[in-house]
């Protein structure tokens, strides 16, 4: 029962993460899309360990500090931050201009 929920969880948590990476929403929702994967990736850890799924698990150990890189980059990561905060100005600055013509 509990491998079934954390499987469920994890297909569904998956599914939701790499659709706010697909959005293209900024560097800081991709980022929280990391977050996401990485407690994902615990729960397909468990579900592999309880399940006797060891293949799974070893993916999503791998996978953890993949995701956990994600978050550093994305949102930790104070040189990051900095250029993150930037470039959303920038990217702010520019959809305005298209919306008003000057682009």
């Amino acid at each position: 029962m509990i491998t079934t929920i954390l499987e469920w969880f994890g297909a569904l948590g998956t599914i939701a993460a790499a659709a706010l990476i697909a959005s293209d929403l900024g560097r800081r929702v991709t980022g929280w899309a990391f977050v996401l994967f990485t407690i994902v990736s615990v729960a397909w850890i468990a579900a592999g360990m309880l399940g006797n799924n060891t293949p799974i698990a070893l993916q999503n150990v791998a996978m953890f500090f993949v995701n956990g890189w994600g978050v550093w980059q994305y949102l930790l990561n104070p040189k990051k931050k900095r250029e993150i905060e930037r470039a959303e100005a920038l990217e702010k600055k520019a959809h305005e201009d298209v919306e008003n013509g000057d682009a």
